[in-house]
């Protein structure tokens, strides 16, 4: 057992020194291929989302009260004509309700809560697919896991010999394609939440400017 270690200690320290991260993926086997194309997938849609919601969100300072001194001096069109060059989500909604001023106030809180669920879908929208990348790049990592280990005792069973090489060549692409696997789950899944944090973020704020909104033209002094 001595000896055996001996002939294996010198080599595995020049292996991993020569070993280059291509070199470590290459070795993970064909699982690796749709891991890699969930990992590109992945950034793709959050980049592509947190561009689109961050543009969504981000509204000019004061947008509420700038509306209200409008509407303060009777000029309901130019009140609307403003939220509708708004490019932020808060713009179409408030803009949705001016349309509609002078009916019901339940006709103008329900077309503003309509559009506000408009706004918030289209921010949803793709953010879907990070919650399923977070949950199937792990299993297919699990999937490499358990071909690497049929490899191990297929080829056991084939030399009818127990080596180090043997089960190395097996470890290596179970090992790999778990640590890839779970690590794009990990990223999928952080992208994940973290896009829903700022959709949350932005109908809170959103909620609380429509609702200044309709206490103004609620109130008799408007």
């Amino acid at each position: 057992m001595i000896a055996f270690l001996a002939q294996i200690t010198p080599e595995t320290p020049e292996s991993f020194e020569g070993l280059s991260i291509a070199d470590l993926l290459l070795k993970g086997g064909i699982v690796m291929i749709p891991i890699i194309l969930l990992l590109f997938l992945a950034t793709y849609l959050f980049i592509e989302r947190f561009l689109y919601i961050r543009q969504k969100a981000k509204q000019q300072k004061d947008l509420v009260q700038n509306i209200t001194r409008m509407i303060k001096d009777s000029d309901i069109k130019a009140a609307t004509m403003f939220a509708e060059r708004e490019t932020s989500s808060t713009g179409r909604i408030l803009a949705s309700g001016l349309q509609y001023i002078g009916r019901p106030m339940k006709e103008i809180e329900g077309v503003m809560e309509s559009t506000a669920n408009v706004e918030v879908g289209e921010m949803e929208k793709g953010t879907g697919y990070l919650g399923i990348i977070a949950g199937i790049a792990p299993m297919l990592g699990f999937i490499g896991t358990i071909s690497g280990i049929i490899r191990i005792f297929y080829t056991i069973s084939l030399s009818d010999n127990i080596s180090i090489g043997i089960i190395a060549g097996g470890l290596y692409e179970k090992m790999i394609t778990s640590g890839a696997g779970l690590v794009v789950g990990v990223l999928a899944y952080t992208g994940y939440h973290i896009l829903n944090q700022m959709i949350q973020n932005f109908t809170l704020r959103a909620q609380r400017d429509s609702l200044e909104f309709i206490r103004y033209i609620m109130s008799p002094a408007s």
